[in-house]
């Protein structure tokens, strides 16, 4: 235990690692001798932590918006613009979005179908009449310039590829986040496109907040809408995301002061 503690990392994670690895070799002694203690786990704490996500503001969006309108080719920049835009207001993981088919955009409907994502699962994804615009101007384009393209054809492509891969997808958000000066520098974290799902959701519920809506009966229908197995995967974002917690905090003051013996 003592070993375990003394560590020169920063980290308040290390502790608990360096234990786990201890506690490997101590259920091989245990099973030798039978008198070997073996620590339970947890006991230092967990062995990792999430780090709390980069909310876009509302001037990154469009920043990066502009800047993806201006990568080279016929079709890649309205690609890539759609891509980023169909993420930040419907919250979908990249994955999911480049797997796209054609078939999968009902723009009449205005629903998109995720198929096989996360753990397997299949879900319908309704979308604002604002996001339906957008996506029908890229289509339009894309079969202007390609043809009309099959129902199990690739949703989103460019000029060379008919299918975008994730890493493809991944450099092209890194090169417009350099080309923005994009860094670590007072923010939570140095922006990353899996933080477009994150912004979604700290600004929906913002947005319940300030219509004085019932978010706790809201969360359930938000986490099935962002294909959540569990609910608590997104309370998550109540602690880990300053924005939320302020609101948290003045509806807990709230709350208290309504209780007998409290202070408004």
């Amino acid at each position: 235990m003592a070993w375990a503690a003394e560590t020169s990392s920063t980290d308040p994670c290390n502790p608990a690692r360096r234990l786990t690895v201890i506690r490997g070799f101590l259920r091989h002694l245990s099973g030798l001798d039978g008198t070997t203690d073996v620590p339970p786990p947890g006991l230092l704490g967990s062995t990792g932590h999430r780090k709390p996500p980069h909310v876009y503001s509302d001037a990154e969006i469009a920043e990066l918006l502009a800047a993806a309108s201006g990568l080279a080719g016929r079709l890649r920049p309205y690609c890539y613009k759609t891509l980023f835009a169909l993420m930040a207001c419907t919250g979908m993981r990249i994955g999911e979005t480049l797997a796209l088919c054609c078939g999968d955009v009902d723009l009449s409907a205005g629903v998109i179908t995720v198929r096989f994502s996360k753990r397997g699962r299949t879900r319908l994804v309704p979308l604002h009449p604002s996001a339906v615009a957008p996506l029908r101007d890229y289509v339009t384009r894309r079969a202007g310039l390609y043809g009309k393209p099959g129902r199990a054809d690739a949703f989103f492509r460019t000029d060379r590829s008919a299918r975008i891969a994730y890493n493809s997808a991944s450099s092209t958000f890194e090169r417009l986040s350099v080309r923005l000066g994009w860094t670590a520098q007072n923010r939570t974290r140095a922006p990353r496109i899996h933080d477009l799902r994150h912004r979604m959701v700290v600004r929906r519920i913002q947005a319940w907040h300030a219509e004085g809506a019932n978010v706790e009966a809201k969360i359930p229908a938000l986490a099935t809408y962002l294909g959540h197995a569990e609910i608590a995967n997104l309370y998550w974002y109540l602690s880990a995301v300053p924005e939320l917690m302020s609101i948290v905090a003045d509806r807990f003051e709230t709350y208290a002061g309504q209780q007998p013996g409290g202070r408004s």
